[in-house]
């Protein structure tokens, strides 16, 4: 397919403060005079920022990286994922138009494309703000049909879901993006199958889409403001760093950056014997470390082996941070506990920490205070801050009252936990 530049073009392109910034941390990954080697990035965050590659950007790029306009079109025009057209200034739709999606409606999707936005891939709707195109696979195969919306994939789509979708989004509106008919993740849609104590205490949503929503906007063009500007891996002289110049700091460079960069000074004989060493601490590192070497395969498969295997581990060590300790009891009354793992949030794990800590019962998490929920949720080790997540406490009323929740009765029925 031949793919021109648009015949309109604006008069001039610039990054914004934050977005320079961002793409001179790129350029320094890369030793000198191998910076054209970042004109992928730095042409994905020109698009991001204003919704297609215009001509001012291209170029304005290659200045960046001391590139023959030439070489970056030829980049620019090699791969589809760059839009060389403008597109909606809310959103540009890619429907998956492959076999799975295609068995599974993708053709009812373009329809409503074709009704809403435009007849035809690549035109501006009558307001502006969509244009739309079917792409190829997006890797979604379980979640068939699904689109590309911004950064996040819609899946699972009908025809009025995927119309619903798109008035939201000229009405200003950010959906919810990931599966729209009640799946959490890929899983099959009447549940979980294996693997079913990881349903318990799991967020609202999964890692994807939850990230979505706690980014609140992932429709919007990119400024760079959106998250910490970090670049860990140093410049190109292997100097140390921290984070990039501030915004407000950042000057566009006044010549090509494989003339700019300076060389690297020639490493003393120490420098040459010491082992290199991260320029900054990534997040999380100390955690990882701490963590090192105690990684292991659990050998229960269900929940009774977990019980089993839990049993005979000894008492929690507990804190005397905040909170009120709640009243605990040395063993089951009766001998007999009730299935904790009816709670939302508990499962076979948990459950058996629970009883080491000394909570048998329903009405035992009924009644607790909130300074109560304080020392239990802070007690938890590896679950930690689960109860108030959760709300434990009020299912535990319901349940310790003869009644059942939604999540209780799937597992009486043994639609959650291997027996």
């Amino acid at each position: 397919m031949l793919r021109r530049l648009h015949s309109e073009q604006p008069a001039s392109f610039a990054f914004t403060p934050a977005n320079q910034a961002w793409a001179e941390a790129q350029i320094t990954k890369y030793p000198e005079g191998r910076q054209a080697s970042a004109i992928i990035p730095l042409l994905w965050r020109a698009q991001e920022q204003e919704g297609w590659l215009t001509r001012p950007a291209i170029e304005a790029v290659a200045d960046m990286l001391g590139m023959a306009y030439m070489r970056a079109f030829e980049v620019a025009s090699f791969y589809f994922m760059f839009q060389l057209q403008p597109v909606g200034s809310v959103a540009n739709i890619q429907i998956c138009g492959t076999t799975s999606c295609m068995i599974c409606g993708a053709e009812d999707l373009v329809a409503v494309c074709k009704e809403k936005i435009a007849a035809k891939p690549h035109t501006l709707s009558a307001d502006g703000k969509l244009t739309w195109e079917e792409v190829e696979c997006l890797g979604a195969c379980a979640n068939a049909p699904m689109a590309q919306i911004g950064k996040d994939y819609y899946e699972d789509l009908t025809a009025a879901r995927f119309a619903e979708i798109l008035d939201e989004l000229v009405a200003g509106k950010v959906p919810t993006p990931g599966p729209q008919n009640g799946r959490y993740a890929a899983e099959p849609k009447s549940g979980l199958t294996s693997l079913t104590e990881f349903e318990s205490g799991r967020h609202q949503y999964n890692a994807s889409v939850q990230l979505a929503t706690d980014i609140g906007d992932t429709v919007k063009r990119i400024d760079g403001t959106e998250v910490p500007l970090l670049h860990p891996w140093g410049d190109a002289g292997g100097r140390p760093q921290t984070v990039a110049k501030a915004a407000n700091e950042v000057t566009t460079p006044s010549r090509p950056a494989a003339e700019a960069a300076p060389k690297p000074e020639k490493a003393s004989a120490s420098d040459a014997a010491s082992p290199l060493k991260p320029s900054a601490e990534l997040a999380g590192e100390t955690e990882l470390a701490a963590r090192k070497g105690t990684w292991k395969y659990a050998k229960a498969t269900t929940a009774k082996q977990v019980e089993r295997e839990e049993s005979s581990t000894p008492a929690p060590e507990v804190s005397e941070g905040p909170g009120t300790k709640p009243e605990t009891l040395t063993a089951a009354r009766d001998g007999q506990g009730d299935d904790l793992k009816r709670i939302k949030g508990i499962g076979p794990k948990l459950a058996a920490l629970c009883n080491r800590l000394g909570f048998y019962h329903f009405d035992q998490i009924a009644a607790w205070t909130a300074e109560e929920v304080a020392w239990v949720d802070q007690n938890l080790e590896g679950f930690k801050g689960r109860v108030s997540r959760d709300n434990w406490v009020e299912q535990s009323k319901t349940l310790a009252s003869g009644g059942e929740t939604e999540f209780s009765a799937r597992v009486k029925k043994g639609d959650v936990y291997d027996k």
